[in-house]
């Protein structure tokens, strides 16, 4: 088989399995392989390909991590989610003694922080921060 089909087929095959991971460095290095191809289509030597796909690598995993780099950065500017603020219904304790409870939120059952007085079931509490899948929660509204 010729080297530029070899690299086409990996290419592709990276690009594809890319799309199940949603990562972009698949996707760096599938389009790395596919130039690699290029290359070898137009009768480069094999170093010529390796030296374009370890450029072409290299390049493309600086430009996902600066993109993914600043759109962190851009999350982190846009202030508090959705979440805060928005009221819970109080359902069951976990511990009361640590303030772990079983709170009601999007009609689904959510672990809570509860921060503040303790109050039997029922009662309703505000959101103050997301913390993985815990919901930091309080009986005053969050400013």
């Amino acid at each position: 088989m010729d080297a530029y089909l070899l690299w086409a087929v990996t290419g592709i095959a990276l690009i594809i399995i890319e799309m199940l991971t949603g990562t972009f460095y698949l996707l760096v290095l599938g389009l790395a392989a596919l130039s690699a191809a290029a290359v070898a289509w137009f009768g480069g030597s094999f170093w010529v390909q390796a030296v374009v796909i370890a450029g072409v690598s290299v390049a493309g995993v600086v430009l996902v991590r600066r993109y993914r780099g600043h759109s962190k950065k851009a999350q982190a500017m846009q202030g508090p989610g959705l979440d805060i603020g928005q009221a819970v219904m109080l359902e069951n304790w976990i511990s009361e003694t640590d303030g772990l409870a079983r709170v009601k939120y999007r009609n689904a059952q959510w672990e809570a922080q509860v921060t503040g007085e303790r109050t039997p079931d029922g009662k309703v509490f505000y959101i103050h921060a997301v913390d993985g899948n815990t919901l930091r929660v309080s009986s005053a509204r969050p400013q």
